[in-house]
Protein backbone atom coordinates (compact mmCIF):
# COMPACT_ATOMS: atom_id res chain seq x y z
CA UNK A 1 0.00 0.00 0.00
CA UNK A 2 2.86 2.37 0.78
CA UNK A 3 4.27 1.72 -2.70
CA UNK A 4 0.90 2.64 -4.28
CA UNK A 5 0.76 5.86 -2.28
CA UNK A 6 4.32 6.75 -3.21
CA UNK A 7 3.55 6.11 -6.89
CA UNK A 8 0.52 8.42 -6.60
CA UNK A 9 2.65 11.16 -5.04
CA UNK A 10 5.34 10.78 -7.70
CA UNK A 11 2.92 10.66 -10.65
CA UNK A 12 1.22 14.00 -10.01
CA UNK A 13 3.13 17.32 -10.37
CA UNK A 14 0.97 19.00 -7.71
CA UNK A 15 2.17 16.42 -5.17
CA UNK A 16 5.84 16.61 -6.23
CA UNK A 17 5.87 20.40 -5.82
CA UNK A 18 3.99 20.70 -2.51
CA UNK A 19 6.23 20.59 0.59
CA UNK A 20 3.52 18.81 2.59
CA UNK A 21 3.36 15.90 0.14
CA UNK A 22 7.14 15.83 -0.28
CA UNK A 23 7.44 15.28 3.48
CA UNK A 24 4.72 12.62 3.34
CA UNK A 25 6.58 10.84 0.52
CA UNK A 26 9.73 10.99 2.66
CA UNK A 27 7.76 9.42 5.52
CA UNK A 28 6.65 6.56 3.25
CA UNK A 29 10.20 5.88 2.03
CA UNK A 30 11.71 6.18 5.50
CA UNK A 31 9.20 3.87 7.19
CA UNK A 32 9.46 1.33 4.36
CA UNK A 33 13.26 1.23 4.69
CA UNK A 34 12.95 0.93 8.48
CA UNK A 35 10.52 -1.97 8.18
CA UNK A 36 12.68 -3.80 5.64
CA UNK A 37 15.78 -3.36 7.81
CA UNK A 38 13.94 -4.46 10.95
CA UNK A 39 12.48 -7.51 9.20
CA UNK A 40 15.94 -8.54 7.94
CA UNK A 41 17.37 -8.24 11.46
CA UNK A 42 14.42 -10.15 12.93
CA UNK A 43 14.76 -13.00 10.40
CA UNK A 44 18.49 -13.21 11.10
CA UNK A 45 17.76 -13.54 14.82
CA UNK A 46 15.17 -16.27 14.24
CA UNK A 47 17.54 -18.15 11.94
CA UNK A 48 20.43 -17.79 14.42
CA UNK A 49 22.45 -16.37 11.54
CA UNK A 50 25.91 -15.00 12.28
CA UNK A 51 27.36 -12.23 10.13
CA UNK A 52 30.27 -9.84 10.09
CA UNK A 53 30.02 -7.06 12.65
CA UNK A 54 30.66 -4.60 9.82
CA UNK A 55 27.54 -5.81 7.96
CA UNK A 56 25.56 -5.92 11.19
CA UNK A 57 26.58 -2.35 12.03
CA UNK A 58 25.28 -1.16 8.63
CA UNK A 59 21.89 -2.81 9.24
CA UNK A 60 21.73 -1.37 12.76
CA UNK A 61 22.79 2.05 11.45
CA UNK A 62 19.95 2.09 8.90
CA UNK A 63 17.44 0.84 11.46
CA UNK A 64 18.36 3.46 14.09
CA UNK A 65 18.47 6.41 11.69
CA UNK A 66 15.14 5.59 10.04
CA UNK A 67 13.61 5.00 13.47
CA UNK A 68 14.67 8.47 14.62
CA UNK A 69 13.56 10.06 11.34
CA UNK A 70 9.86 9.26 11.80
CA UNK A 71 9.09 11.50 14.81
CA UNK A 72 11.24 14.27 13.32
CA UNK A 73 9.28 14.04 10.06
CA UNK A 74 6.01 14.34 11.99
CA UNK A 75 7.28 17.47 13.73
CA UNK A 76 8.34 19.07 10.43
CA UNK A 77 4.98 18.28 8.77
CA UNK A 78 3.21 19.82 11.78
CA UNK A 79 5.44 22.89 11.48
CA UNK A 80 4.55 23.16 7.77
CA UNK A 81 0.85 23.11 8.66
CA UNK A 82 1.46 25.82 11.28
CA UNK A 83 3.17 28.03 8.70
CA UNK A 84 0.27 27.44 6.27
CA UNK A 85 -2.25 28.68 8.87
CA UNK A 86 -0.16 31.34 10.60
CA UNK A 87 1.30 32.86 7.42
CA UNK A 88 -1.05 31.86 4.57
CA UNK A 89 0.14 34.57 2.19
CA UNK A 90 3.82 33.67 2.69
CA UNK A 91 3.38 29.90 2.89
CA UNK A 92 4.59 29.18 -0.66
CA UNK A 93 7.52 31.53 -0.12
CA UNK A 94 8.56 29.93 3.17
CA UNK A 95 7.80 26.24 2.47
CA UNK A 96 9.74 25.91 -0.78
CA UNK A 97 11.03 22.68 -2.31
CA UNK A 98 14.61 23.73 -1.56
CA UNK A 99 13.90 24.38 2.12
CA UNK A 100 11.98 21.13 2.36
CA UNK A 101 14.99 19.27 0.96
CA UNK A 102 17.25 21.03 3.49
CA UNK A 103 14.85 20.05 6.30
CA UNK A 104 14.96 16.41 5.19
CA UNK A 105 18.76 16.54 5.09
CA UNK A 106 18.87 17.96 8.61
CA UNK A 107 16.54 15.17 9.79
CA UNK A 108 18.99 12.53 8.57
CA UNK A 109 21.91 14.40 10.11
CA UNK A 110 20.26 14.74 13.54
CA UNK A 111 18.99 11.14 13.48
CA UNK A 112 22.47 9.79 12.77
CA UNK A 113 24.30 11.62 15.58
CA UNK A 114 23.67 9.03 18.29
CA UNK A 115 24.59 5.90 16.34
CA UNK A 116 27.60 7.52 14.66
CA UNK A 117 28.99 8.54 18.06
CA UNK A 118 28.69 4.91 19.18
CA UNK A 119 30.35 3.56 16.01
CA UNK A 120 33.26 6.04 16.12
CA UNK A 121 33.75 5.34 19.84
CA UNK A 122 33.84 1.61 19.16
CA UNK A 123 36.34 2.03 16.30
CA UNK A 124 38.60 4.21 18.47
CA UNK A 125 38.47 1.76 21.37
CA UNK A 126 38.80 -1.45 19.37
CA UNK A 127 39.74 -1.06 15.67
CA UNK A 128 39.34 -4.84 15.09
CA UNK A 129 35.84 -4.99 16.61
CA UNK A 130 34.04 -5.05 13.23
CA UNK A 131 36.05 -7.94 11.75
CA UNK A 132 34.60 -10.75 13.92
CA UNK A 133 31.33 -12.60 13.18
CA UNK A 134 28.40 -11.86 15.47
CA UNK A 135 24.81 -12.83 16.19
CA UNK A 136 23.37 -9.55 14.89
CA UNK A 137 21.34 -7.58 17.43
CA UNK A 138 21.45 -3.98 18.59
CA UNK A 139 22.97 -5.00 21.93
CA UNK A 140 25.79 -6.96 20.27
CA UNK A 141 27.12 -3.75 18.72
CA UNK A 142 27.69 -2.16 22.14
CA UNK A 143 30.95 -2.71 24.02
CA UNK A 144 30.26 -0.56 27.11
CA UNK A 145 27.27 -0.56 29.48
CA UNK A 146 26.94 3.22 29.31
CA UNK A 147 26.20 2.99 25.58
CA UNK A 148 22.87 1.27 26.23
CA UNK A 149 21.92 3.91 28.82
CA UNK A 150 23.04 6.65 26.43
CA UNK A 151 20.92 5.17 23.63
CA UNK A 152 17.83 4.85 25.84
CA UNK A 153 18.28 8.36 27.25
CA UNK A 154 18.77 9.84 23.79
CA UNK A 155 15.61 8.15 22.46
CA UNK A 156 13.57 9.34 25.45
CA UNK A 157 14.86 12.92 25.17
CA UNK A 158 14.34 12.82 21.40
CA UNK A 159 10.69 11.75 21.65
CA UNK A 160 9.91 14.18 24.49
CA UNK A 161 11.28 17.15 22.50
CA UNK A 162 9.28 16.13 19.42
CA UNK A 163 6.12 15.58 21.50
CA UNK A 164 6.44 19.01 23.13
CA UNK A 165 7.04 20.60 19.71
CA UNK A 166 3.92 19.02 18.21
CA UNK A 167 1.91 19.91 21.32
CA UNK A 168 3.05 23.55 21.09
CA UNK A 169 2.07 23.67 17.40
CA UNK A 170 -1.32 22.14 18.21
CA UNK A 171 -2.03 24.75 20.90
CA UNK A 172 -0.83 27.56 18.60
CA UNK A 173 -3.07 26.43 15.73
CA UNK A 174 -6.00 26.09 18.15
CA UNK A 175 -5.51 29.70 19.26
CA UNK A 176 -5.22 30.83 15.64
CA UNK A 177 -8.43 28.96 14.79
CA UNK A 178 -10.30 31.04 17.37
CA UNK A 179 -9.16 34.25 15.74
CA UNK A 180 -11.75 36.05 13.64
CA UNK A 181 -9.13 37.02 11.04
CA UNK A 182 -8.30 33.49 9.93
CA UNK A 183 -9.97 30.81 7.81
CA UNK A 184 -11.58 28.72 10.52
CA UNK A 185 -12.22 25.68 8.32
CA UNK A 186 -8.61 25.55 7.20
CA UNK A 187 -7.35 26.11 10.75
CA UNK A 188 -9.58 23.38 12.15
CA UNK A 189 -8.36 20.94 9.49
CA UNK A 190 -4.76 21.80 10.36
CA UNK A 191 -5.50 21.34 14.06
CA UNK A 192 -6.94 17.88 13.41
CA UNK A 193 -3.92 17.04 11.26
CA UNK A 194 -1.52 17.97 14.07
CA UNK A 195 -3.65 15.97 16.52
CA UNK A 196 -3.28 13.02 14.14
CA UNK A 197 0.49 13.52 14.28
CA UNK A 198 0.31 13.18 18.07
CA UNK A 199 -1.45 9.84 17.54
CA UNK A 200 1.22 8.81 15.01
CA UNK A 201 3.92 9.76 17.51
CA UNK A 202 2.17 7.51 20.02
CA UNK A 203 2.42 4.67 17.52
CA UNK A 204 6.17 5.36 17.21
CA UNK A 205 6.57 5.20 20.98
CA UNK A 206 5.03 1.70 21.06
CA UNK A 207 8.13 0.44 19.26
CA UNK A 208 10.13 1.31 22.39
CA UNK A 209 8.06 -1.29 24.23
CA UNK A 210 9.22 -3.95 21.77
CA UNK A 211 12.58 -4.42 23.52
CA UNK A 212 10.90 -4.39 26.95
CA UNK A 213 8.51 -7.20 26.04
CA UNK A 214 11.32 -9.04 24.27
CA UNK A 215 13.32 -9.07 27.50
CA UNK A 216 10.30 -10.40 29.39
CA UNK A 217 9.79 -13.13 26.79
CA UNK A 218 13.42 -14.20 27.09
CA UNK A 219 13.12 -14.41 30.89
CA UNK A 220 9.99 -16.58 30.76
CA UNK A 221 11.59 -19.07 28.29
CA UNK A 222 8.30 -20.87 27.76
CA UNK A 223 7.22 -23.12 24.90
CA UNK A 224 5.48 -20.07 23.45
CA UNK A 225 8.78 -18.22 23.04
CA UNK A 226 8.81 -18.16 19.23
CA UNK A 227 5.07 -17.31 18.77
CA UNK A 228 5.39 -14.54 21.37
CA UNK A 229 8.42 -13.17 19.50
CA UNK A 230 6.40 -13.05 16.28
CA UNK A 231 3.43 -11.40 18.04
CA UNK A 232 5.62 -8.85 19.79
CA UNK A 233 7.45 -7.93 16.59
CA UNK A 234 4.28 -7.66 14.50
CA UNK A 235 2.07 -5.77 16.99
CA UNK A 236 4.63 -3.31 18.39
CA UNK A 237 6.94 -2.69 15.44
CA UNK A 238 5.43 -3.65 12.08
CA UNK A 239 1.76 -2.77 12.61
CA UNK A 240 2.29 0.80 13.95
CA UNK A 241 4.66 1.65 11.09
CA UNK A 242 2.15 0.34 8.54
CA UNK A 243 -0.87 2.08 10.07
CA UNK A 244 0.75 5.49 10.52
CA UNK A 245 1.23 6.47 6.83
CA UNK A 246 -1.93 4.64 5.79
CA UNK A 247 -4.09 6.63 8.21
CA UNK A 248 -2.47 9.91 7.24
CA UNK A 249 -2.66 9.20 3.51
CA UNK A 250 -6.29 8.09 3.44
CA UNK A 251 -7.30 11.12 5.48
CA UNK A 252 -6.23 13.39 2.62
CA UNK A 253 -9.10 13.59 0.12
CA UNK A 254 -6.81 14.11 -2.90
CA UNK A 255 -4.72 11.02 -2.13
CA UNK A 256 -7.71 8.95 -0.98
CA UNK A 257 -9.62 9.30 -4.26
CA UNK A 258 -6.58 8.29 -6.32
CA UNK A 259 -5.63 5.50 -3.92
CA UNK A 260 -9.11 3.95 -4.07
CA UNK A 261 -9.15 4.45 -7.83
CA UNK A 262 -6.10 2.20 -8.25
CA UNK A 263 -7.66 -0.57 -6.20
CA UNK A 264 -11.05 -0.27 -7.93
CA UNK A 265 -9.39 0.01 -11.36
CA UNK A 266 -11.47 3.12 -12.02
CA UNK A 267 -9.66 5.20 -14.69
CA UNK A 268 -11.82 8.30 -14.17
CA UNK A 269 -10.37 8.86 -10.69
CA UNK A 270 -6.75 8.51 -11.85
CA UNK A 271 -6.72 11.54 -14.15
Amino acid sequence: MSSVMFFILWSKPKFREDSRYILFAHMLINDSVHLMGSIVLFLCVLAFLHMSKAVCSILVLISVITYNNTPLNLAVISLERYVAIRFPLRHTEIATQRRTAIAIGLMWLISSVQILIEIFYTIALDPHFFTAPVFCTRQQMLIEEWQLAFSSGFNFFFLVVVALTILYIYVSITLVAKSASTNKDSANKARKTVLLHMFQLGLCITSLLCTVFEALIVETATALYVPLQYLNFFCLLVLPRCLSPLIYGLRDSAIRSLFLGYFRCNPTTLK
